[in-house]
């Protein structure tokens, strides 16, 4: 097996990286050991040196003797393909030339690829079907492949959740044996509560979740104890009592890493079995849970935590929007509730609140990247698409379970357990520094941004503001990307030197991992950290897999509601301008694309990269980030995934930051310790951070 972990990224004989090909055919390596987000170490590849390299390989280059002048970095040209990140691909099916041929979807390989004898399929033009690839496409000759599935006619209700599923390969049915494990657990399970386990059947609990949650794995209970402090329950599923280590029902659940949430379906991690029953914390049903409690001040100040086995009776279960009713008028009638859970929702919200301020004050970051929810009919079919509203009763159940995940980190780190953190290193200092120079360009008087409270006064200065969208995005692709692994290297956007996931084990398979690992010191032993280096790369790959693949439905969702929407207006803020044209993302309707170049006023335009602006000759002809414009859909591109826009007009222009809020005025608070495709904004699950 060869060696291409990140001491092997770099070699006598060349880079180990992962191969990106783009639309113009020529591609870029990025090497295994390069820091995250780091674009500075990308080699280029030109199309003649790809080879039969596709995106998401793995390949060795062999770095060229000599700079291209007209392009920054290093150059070479792929040697080897160590990996392949998959040999099935989802296309359309064309015949041509007495042929038959499959475009493969997206921008990868520009010419179909030949598919020999698709009549054994069954197969029609402008069917999507999967290909096996036989044979890569070099700059030299076409691909060939040999179909294997049908998945239905291009546009059909189903196909494209079907395209993304073998597409980004996402588990199917759970097997027999897996099923046969989760009944046997149903089958042992009775409401009884077994020595050993509290019972907190007398407790006023309850569950707050989406309106549309299909399993219920979080439940709060808070009372006031003596001296005026609090006592927080936080009550989390206990999965680990009904998957065992090592059964079919863990090796499966280890395979698929996390629950991915499509905007149609669930692909869970556990079967419904479990996921939506035996372990779901169902109201008015005795469910086993990992409680852990937490004592603060009154000022909300931890002073106190513990955790142990329980079963609980949640007394009710809440959506958002009935919480949001309540904390709008304490006193409504609309949602019908006892008077102590009343009591007990008036706590969570007082709480809430001081945490939520102590959590600021100690430097953490709250960006805000919208969650956008397709909307679909009874049929399946697409009407519409809103970004989510993040609202405080949202903040009152993120706090609990920030507060819950840092203490079960910090009894485990104390005991000196290995588990799996989630880890967010410190971000490089030479990008901050760059994104001080870029927000500074657009107006934002900010000193460095390599301290964290800047940045926190640079995102609420933004907010509200037509430029907060590229604000809030231009610090996330400055920042490393969580991961899972035991390095103790804290939380930078938490401000947290000690986390993990602890509070979604019917999802996420870490949260699992944090469970036995409290299990086991339960029978006073302590995991050994061996393995979870690997384990925790695992579930990285699989979240990053299913974010992707949920990106990527939700694009394509949106591309087939607008395929039939040509010519159709509607209000938009730029949230990027490049020398080609502005990307501009709805307002009312969150899908981004482009406006090119050619579809914008006639002029001469002019791009200004230091101010992220394109400038006419033309009095008024002036387009910067954050200006709100009116648009209409030009071309929609399926296949290619790509969405084009048209200018028809202009709206407010982004103003620079009011008088007042200059932020290096303001005092420094301590811490007491060219691509064209449509983007919907990444989507934002409650603890995923």
């Amino acid at each position: 097996m060869r060696d291409t972990g990140p001491r092997a990224a770099r070699r006598d004989d060349g880079v180990v990286g992962i191969f990106r090909r783009t639309a113009g055919g020529y591609g870029f390596v990025r090497p295994l050991d390069a820091p995250a987000g780091d674009r500075s170490h990308d080699v280029h590849v030109a199309a003649a040196a790809c080879g039969d390299a596709a995106s998401g390989d793995t390949v060795r280059v062999r770095l060229g003797r000599t700079r291209d002048a007209r392009r920054p970095g290093p150059t070479g040209e792929i040697v080897e393909i160590v990996k392949r990140r998959t040999t099935r691909f989802v296309g359309s099916y064309l015949e041509a030339a007495g042929q038959a041929w499959v475009q493969i979807d997206g921008t990868g390989f520009a010419r179909p690829v030949t598919v020999g004898d698709p009549g054994a399929k069954g197969v029609h033009p402008h069917d999507k079907v999967v290909v096996e690839m036989i044979r890569f496409p070099t700059h030299l000759r076409d691909g060939e492949g040999v179909i294997v599935e049908v998945l239905g006619k291009a546009g059909a209700v189903g196909v494209d959740t079907a395209t993304v599923i073998h597409e980004f390969g996402l588990p199917g049915p759970f097997p027999e044996a897996v099923l046969d494990d989760a009944r046997q657990q149903a089958e042992r399970f009775t409401e009884d509560v077994p020595p050993g386990r509290r019972d907190l059947a007398d407790h006023v609990i309850v569950t707050i979740d989406p309106v549309d949650a299909r399993d219920f794995d979080d439940a709060i209970s808070l009372e006031r104890v003596e001296r005026g402090h609090w006592l927080l329950g936080v009550h989390i599923a206990d999965v680990a009592h009904f998957v065992r280590e090592g059964s079919p029902l863990d090796q499966e659940a280890r395979s698929r890493g996390t629950s991915v949430y499509l905007p149609d379906r669930v692909i869970p991690m556990l079967p419904e079995i479990v996921s939506n029953n035996l372990a779901s914390l169902q109201p008015q049903r005795v469910r086993y849970a990992r409680t852990c409690w937490i004592e603060f001040t009154p000022d909300g100040v931890p002073v106190h935590s513990a955790v142990e086995t329980t079963a609980i009776r949640s007394s009710r279960r809440f959506t958002y929007e009935e919480v949001d009713v309540f904390l709008a008028d304490p006193e409504t009638p609309a949602v019908a509730m006892t008077v102590d859970v009343r009591t007990l929702l008036g706590r969570m919200r007082d709480l809430a609140r001081l945490l939520r301020s102590r959590r600021m004050a100690r430097g953490a970051l709250q960006l805000h990247m919208p969650e956008v929810k397709i909307d679909l009919d009874r049929d399946g079919r697409v009407t519409g698409a809103h970004v989510v509203e993040n609202t405080e009763s949202h903040w009152i159940i993120e706090e609990f379970m920030l507060a819950a995940n840092e203490a079960v980190a910090s009894a485990l780190a104390a005991a000196g357990a290995g588990f799996l953190r989630r880890i967010h290193p410190q971000p490089d200092p030479r990008k901050l520094r760059q994104l001080t120079e870029f927000v500074s360009e657009l107006g934002f008087q900010v000193d460095s941004l390599e301290s964290r409270f800047e940045i926190q006064r640079l995102l609420d200065t933004a907010r509200g503001r037509p430029e907060e969208h590229a604000i809030h995005y231009a610090v996330l692709r400055n920042l490393t990307r969580a991961a899972y692994g035991p390095q103790e290297d804290g939380h930078y956007a938490l401000a947290s030197d000690c986390y993990c996931h602890f509070t979604s084990p019917i999802r996420r398979y870490p949260d699992l991992q944090v469970h036995r690992a409290l299990d086991a010191l339960d029978r006073g032993r302590r995991t050994p950290v061996e393995g979870l280096v690997g384990l925790g790369q695992e579930c990285s790959d699989l979240e990053r897999r299913a974010e992707a693949a949920e990106r990527e439905l939700v694009k394509l969702k949106l591309l087939l509601f607008l395929r039939s929407r040509i010519g159709e207006e509607m209000d938009a803020v730029v949230t990027g301008v490049e020398a080609f044209g502005i990307f501009v993302q709805g307002l009312a309707l969150p899908a981004e694309g482009l406006v090119p170049l050619d579809a914008l006023p006639d002029d001469a335009w002019r791009y200004d990269r230091a101010s992220h602006t394109l400038s006419g000759r033309r009095a008024g002809h002036s387009i910067r980030l954050g200006d709100r414009v009116r648009v209409a859909v030009a071309r929609v591109d399926l296949d290619r995934r790509e969405l084009d826009f048209r200018l028809v007009g202009r709206g407010r222009r982004a103003a620079p930051p009011p008088r007042g809020r200059d932020l290096r005025r303001t005092p420094d608070r301590k811490a007491k310790k060219p691509k064209r495709n449509v983007k919907p904004a990444k989507r934002g699950k409650r603890g995923r951070r």
